[in-house]
């Protein structure tokens, strides 16, 4: 591990605005925060750019930004004690377990901004709209609760527009490209990202999705059909391009 990173870890051991794997938490958020203010969750947040942008945006209600890798947090979590973002906060966990940390409808909304589209169809399960982690977002979401998703990729978004119809979520909102709509865009989509300005996909497209959840859980009748769905008709990632290697089998760098 870097230097940097190491330092980054133990910075965030001191850090108020971050817990790490904490227990207990279930219906302490509004301790937590001094508040009773509508909490929203950004899963997989990364350097917490949309945790600390909307807390800016909406100074009345509380944000918690959540990822796993805690040098990613660090950025956002800096940001936010020396701009004294008080309703701005992370947790470091695995997305997975999140339904633990979370009372039934302690959760106002959700944000999965860019999130891994894990584009090989052997992961794709692993996709944060996948019904498996519906299912998790409908134990701690209030009713009525809102999910949005922002992203580069045509793949998942086109994943969850099948999640949407197949599972009759109701949709609230759907843009194939944000950028492209007519009149201006909605201030909470404005805000940019690390991973949205390195353009992985080159869709050269941002999508948004934002859908509401049953109270009911997900039926699991459907989880087969989805699968053969995506089998079928989800196109097979692109390959990666390796570069040409020199007789000694290393990677040959062109010259400038």
């Amino acid at each position: 591990m870097g230097q940097k990173k190491l330092i980054r870890f133990e910075a965030i051991r001191s850090f108020p605005n971050v817990l790490q794997y904490p227990e207990g938490m279930a219906g302490q958020w509004g301790r937590f925060y001094k508040n009773d203010h509508p909490l929203t969750l950004e899963l997989a947040c990364g350097k917490g750019e949309y945790t600390v942008g909307l807390a800016q945006m909406y100074p009345h209600r509380n944000f918690l930004g959540v990822d796993m890798k805690g040098n990613r947090l660090y950025i956002g979590a800096k940001k936010s004690l020396q701009e004294n973002i008080r309703n701005a906060a992370f947790l470091r966990t695995h997305i997975d377990k999140i339904a633990s940390y979370f009372n039934k409808g302690e959760v106002a909304e959700i944000w999965l901004t860019f999130p891994d589209p894990q584009l090989r169809k052997s992961r794709f399960t692993r996709r944060l709209t996948h019904p498996k982690f519906i299912r998790l977002y409908q134990q701690i979401l209030k009713p009525g609760g809102c999910i949005h998703l922002k992203t580069d990729s045509p793949v998942l978004y086109q994943f969850t527009k099948w999640v949407i119809d197949m599972y009759h979520l109701t949709l609230l909102e759907d843009s194939d490209h944000v950028h492209a709509e007519p009149g201006p865009i909605k201030d909470e989509l404005k805000i940019n990202t690390h991973y949205e300005k390195l353009d992985i996909a080159q869709s050269g497209r941002i999508h948004y999705l934002s859908f509401s959840l049953p109270e009911q859980p997900l039926p699991a009748d459907q989880d087969a059909a989805l699968h053969e769905r995506v089998k079928n008709e989800e196109p097979a990632p692109p390959e990666r391009v390796r570069p040409p290697r020199t007789s000694s089998g290393s990677p040959h760098t062109p010259n400038n």
